[in-house]
């Protein structure tokens, strides 16, 4: 097969793999929702928790397919810091734009949730900060890398329980305005299982796509997953926080963006480890990559903050920020 069929089969295999990935979450996160309204839960705990989790599947599967069946713990990384730079940097510009309404926010979720979710960053560098300095693995003057074990991925899946707890106090707080309507919760489940299984396809073809064009251009894996994969992986996001500004439901909209996040890092990645056991990270790489998802989170906030309302001009200067980046 000629270099030109090689990369056109894998653009394909990316596109259709996007594709499944997006119905297997459609039908996810349709199942979520509707069990977090029978279940009552408050609509900041409904993004934040029940929706990010839910759409945050896809980078689960990716980072645990990537390193338990291909050997890529890298491009799982990659692919999640670059879905997390789309989710924070794209999806609540895409959000405003295509809202009746200004998208708008509240000082709990500007205040909670990104707060939270800068120090998610910070808790995943510091795991690879511990793991270049007591596992340091490499070659003097090589890049400076360290092995992640089971132990250290327990600090971010601890704080990630933290996090919960502090959703949870939220949940008894809460008081319903209306009754949940009648529904079939076992019903919802099974489609809940059905949509994971449909997206672990989807991933897989994404994880496979991304492995291939890297052999093809001969560049690193972790480039095409912090772009391609990061794009098709964050597709459920996007449909989910957009569909939510639409009907009227900022807060959810954009807490799900940053609970999709928080998850990605404190447990996405862990999970990749968890798996295989123990993992090399390239520090020389990752360290750089939590430095821009800082600097986004940072813009966001500073965005959301003003007056709490996101203007068109500000969704504008979010896109392009996130086009500079990816060029």
């Amino acid at each position: 097969m000629s270099p030109t069929s090689t990369v056109l089969a894998y653009a394909s295999l990316a596109i259709v793999s996007t594709a499944v990935v997006w119905k297997g979450s459609e039908w996810l996160e349709g199942s979520s929702e509707k069990l977090s309204a029978h279940y009552e839960l408050p609509p900041l705990v409904q993004g934040a928790v029940i929706l990010a989790v839910g759409s945050s599947f896809p980078e689960l599967s990716t980072a645990v397919l990537s390193t338990l069946l291909h050997g890529e713990f890298e491009l799982g990384v990659a692919a999640i810091v670059g879905s997390a730079l789309f989710n924070v940097l794209m999806i609540p510009a895409l959000a405003g734009l295509w809202s009746q309404e200004k998208l708008t926010s509240t000082r709990d979720l500007v205040y909670k949730e990104i707060q939270f979710y800068l120090i998610s960053i910070a808790a995943l560098l510091l795991m690879f900060s511990f793991a270049v300095i007591y596992n340091p693995v490499g070659e003097p003057g090589g890049p400076i890398a360290g092995e992640v074990t089971r132990g250290l991925v327990l600090f971010p899946l601890a704080l990630y329980c933290f996090y919960v707890f502090l959703q949870y106090q939220d949940t008894m707080d809460h008081e319903p305005e209306e009754p949940p309507e009648a529904m079939s919760a076992p019903k919802q489940f099974g489609v809940l299982l059905v949509g994971l299984l449909v997206i672990l396809v989807g991933v897989e073809g994404l994880v496979r796509s991304a492995i291939g064009l890297g052999d093809v251009f001969g560049t690193p894996s972790f480039l095409w997953g912090i772009t391609v994969v990061a794009a098709g992986t964050s597709v459920p996001d996007a449909f989910v926080s957009v569909r939510a500004a639409q009907a009227g439901n900022a807060v959810t909209s954009v807490a799900n963006v940053l609970g999709s996040n928080v998850f990605d890092l404190l447990v996405c990645i862990p999970a990749g480890v968890l798996v295989a056991g123990t993992a090399v990270v390239n520090y020389s790489v990752g360290a750089p990559m939590m430095g821009v998802l800082t600097v986004a989170t940072l813009i966001v906030f500073l965005v959301m903050r003003s007056q709490m309302v996101l203007t068109t001009s500000e969704a504008w200067g979010l896109i392009v920020i996130y086009i500079a980046f990816v060029v």
